[in-house]
């Protein structure tokens, strides 16, 4: 059964989430959820800190929020990443990633 559940903390003025980026992917995707962590596919190498651009820069757009109001706070030389979105709550995020992926929450219970 694939993991569904996808922890995202309060802060602030916004929402932190966990997520899990695999560098030099064929595009700029989420792929999924895997170990409570958002998976986010990117296509830039892992090099000079390019893939962290990459990842804010694809959130960013991919949400509709303005790139200064994501961070990533932890992980800045790793796959596993903590990030902060300012200005949204839980049920913006989940709504909006629901609307891209309609089934990233559904569990299979048959």
């Amino acid at each position: 059964m694939p993991e569904t559940h996808l922890r995202i903390s309060p802060y602030k003025s916004g929402i932190r989430f966990s997520a899990v980026i695999q560098p030099r992917s064929s595009q700029n995707e989420v792929s999924g959820i895997h170990n409570n962590s958002l998976k986010i596919r990117l296509t830039s190498p892992p090099v000079d800190g390019a893939a962290n651009k990459a990842c804010i820069n694809f959130l960013s757009k991919w949400l509709d929020v303005n790139r200064s109001k994501v961070r990533i706070v932890a992980g800045l030389s790793n796959k596993n990443k903590t990030i902060e979105i300012d200005g949204m709550n839980e049920s913006i995020f989940r709504n909006k990633l629901i609307t891209k992926i309609p089934n990233l929450f559904k569990e299979n219970n048959s």
